[in-house]
């Protein structure tokens, strides 16, 4: 299976916490830099832009 092509968020600064998205045609997949578990978020296209619509509504939530 092929690695990701981990792309870093354009809000992150200089700091050690980043997000970092990689996608596919069928997944997306979110990790923060900072995680020494390397833990990765999966979902779907859909539910990724239903999670970034939802946020973009209520900033508060985030």
């Amino acid at each position: 299976m092929p690695q990701p092509d981990w792309q870093k968020s354009s809000y992150c600064g200089s700091g050690d916490s980043c997000l970092h998205v990689a996608a596919t045609e069928a997944r997306i997949h979110l990790t923060e830099s900072s995680d020494p578990t390397e833990s990765i978020l999966t979902a779907t296209p859909a539910a990724f832009r239903t999670l970034l619509h939802t946020l973009k509504k209520d900033p508060n939530l985030g």
